[in-house]
């Protein structure tokens, strides 16, 4: 008895794997990371003008 069931000899092709693209608006780490780190520096110039001006922005003499 034969086999008469032949196999091809087709190779396997690997399956893509997509690429994740950075998104371009909303919530993410990356910008709330960068947001964050802005908001300190405008805050420590905020302190850094009233102690040079010695009163507050919105107080004025």
């Amino acid at each position: 008895m034969t086999d008469s069931v032949a196999t091809p000899a087709v190779a396997a092709r690997p399956t893509p794997v997509p690429v994740r693209r950075l998104p371009r608006f909303g919530f993410h780490g990356h910008t709330e990371r960068l947001n964050g780190r802005l908001a300190m520096l405008g805050f420590i110039a905020l302190v850094a003008v009233e102690w040079k001006l010695g009163h507050g922005l919105l107080i004025w003499p």
